[in-house]
């Protein structure tokens, strides 16, 4: 088993393979642009999976995980049945706030890029810090 820094346990960088649905796309064929939110909050989440903990395990904890801010730049689209990959970053976590950056690939085409700030609350709405393996103090870019 290999060891894990627990101090920085959340890895900085993800993959995931997104295959596009038919009901993603819009009356062009398209992949519809309120698509690629949903596309940023799977890489998210995979990401959390990937560290070996889930948004389950920080709801049970009483802390959620609320977007406060959602930035995207689309440069092509992407049809139905394209198999996508979404490249996800952690930009900053510190404090309350976790920053992710996105790429969106199809095949080595960039298709769409953004960022989302995501600011930890407690179950009543209160601002809360962040678990301490989730911080990544020292390492920003």
């Amino acid at each position: 088993m290999s060891a894990v820094n627990h101090q920085h346990s959340i890895p900085l960088e993800h993959e995931l393979g997104i295959r596009v649905r038919y009901q993603e796309t819009d009356a062009q064929g398209r992949v519809h642009h309120s698509n690629y939110a949903n596309y940023f909050e799977m890489g998210r989440v995979e990401m959390l999976r990937a560290s070996g903990r889930t948004y389950r395990d920080l709801e049970d904890a009483g802390i959620m995980l609320v977007v406060v801010s959602l930035q995207c730049n689309y440069y092509r689209g992407a049809k139905y049945d394209d198999l996508l990959r979404l490249v996800t970053r952690v930009k900053q976590a510190r404090g309350v706030r976790i920053t992710h950056e996105y790429q969106l690939f199809h095949e080595s085409d960039l298709i769409a890029e953004g960022e989302t700030i995501v600011a930890a609350v407690s179950r009543e709405g209160k601002v809360v810090r962040l678990p301490t393996w989730l911080q990544l103090r020292g390492l920003e870019k």
